[in-house]
């Protein structure tokens, strides 16, 4: 079982406690394969056998026909059974305790991080400097010299009096690294590979550097409202829910597809994800926030900014950031790459082509 104790993950099974105090967790227990509700740790099984307890594993490359265990299932010889969903709690009466059980939540789940062998993969916005703040390790960050990424993130280290290690992308990295980022996350498409890309990197930087564990502010965006599509519903068509917090669950939701592709590619660059800010005490008050408190007229993230204030300076707290795919410029690279390979937009998923012709 990684992530957390057999006797606790027992426990949340025999009680039905989804969120039980944890980082997430997957293994087996007691002949069936469990994996927590959010999925935060990859879990797969051979597609096929019979009993799946008979054949798994946490790497999608050890296994001929891996398929994934759902998050919030236990699979045996008889099997799925849904064990967990998500809670759905009565919001916070008002938005000062929002802010006061978000930030004790938040401080508590970071300063109980060991800092032994941690590096922090800092961006420059608000989840990173969150880490960088209360946890005195070195901060990385990777991108093309002129990317946004880099720029903020050497700001941000200026503001908070740290040393900054960038990791600076080239093509010839970009290209060495695809297929190994499909090898070990099984995955060829343009948007996952682009995703995996400046993480893998920044990676395998720190594991040569001597450190073996890598803390990312993953999971700030899905569960405090920080994409537009949460901000803008029900307008926006990419969601269905009827209310922010609706949208903010709906987006939740897609943390077990995505989560195993960055926990992969980590462990395959030589270091283990450390993600405070997906610890179930976080989730748990991030639950518990309406509409208002996710996104306030055009901020979004607005409770954890205000929650932040404590650790960081208002430049930070209250900076916009881009996805680090764009804020690294490893999207748009990748797509030039593709370009120059003869692999044109014209073309149907053109990226997605050229990423599987490296592969081949």
């Amino acid at each position: 079982m990684r992530g957390a104790d057999e006797r606790v993950v027992r426990e949340a099974v025999e009680s039905g406690d989804a969120l039980p105090g944890t980082g997430g967790f997957a293994g087996e227990l007691d002949g069936a394969l469990v994996r927590d509700v959010l999925g935060r740790y990859p879990l797969y099984a051979e597609r096929g056998v019979s009993d799946p307890a008979d054949a798994w594993t946490h790497d999608p490359a050890a296994l001929d026909d891996p398929v994934p265990v759902p998050a919030g299932h236990a699979w045996d010889a008889d099997g799925r059974r849904r064990l967990w969903t998500l809670p759905d709690p009565d919001p916070f009466a008002d938005r000062e305790r929002a802010v006061d059980a978000v930030r004790e939540a938040v401080e508590t789940s970071i300063d109980a991080v060991d800092a032994d062998g941690l590096a922090i993969a800092f961006s420059g916005g608000l989840d990173s400097a969150l880490l960088a703040a209360r946890l005195d390790t070195p901060l990385y960050v990777a991108g093309f010299p002129e990317s946004h990424d880099v720029e903020a993130a050497r700001s941000a280290a200026d503001l908070l009096d740290r040393e900054l290690r960038v990791v600076e992308l080239t093509h010839d990295a970009i290209e060495r690294a695809v297929p190994e980022i499909a090898a070990a996350t099984g995955r060829t498409n343009a948007m996952a590979v682009q995703i995996a890309l400046p993480l893998y990197l920044t990676a395998e930087r720190v594991a040569a550097d001597g450190f073996d564990r890598l803390a990312l502010g993953q999971g700030a965006d899905e569960l405090f409202g920080g994409y537009a599509k949460v901000a803008k519903a029900p307008e926006d068509p990419r969601v269905e829910a009827e209310t922010v917090r609706g949208a903010q669950r709906e987006v939740l939701e897609t943390l077990p597809e995505q989560l195993p592709r960055d926990v992969s590619a980590l462990r395959a660059a030589g270091v283990e994800p450390v993600t405070p800010l997906l610890r179930d005490q976080v989730v748990s008050a991030a639950l518990r926030l309406d509409d208002d408190m996710l996104v306030d007229g055009e901020t979004r993230k607005w409770t954890l900014r205000q929650a932040a204030r404590r650790s960081l300076p208002d430049a930070i707290a209250t900076r916009e950031k881009k996805a680090a795919q764009y804020g690294s410029l490893a999207s748009r690279e990748l797509d030039r790459l593709a370009r120059q390979a003869g692999y044109k937009r014209r073309m149907d998923d053109h990226v997605t082509q050229y990423v599987e012709s490296l592969v081949e």
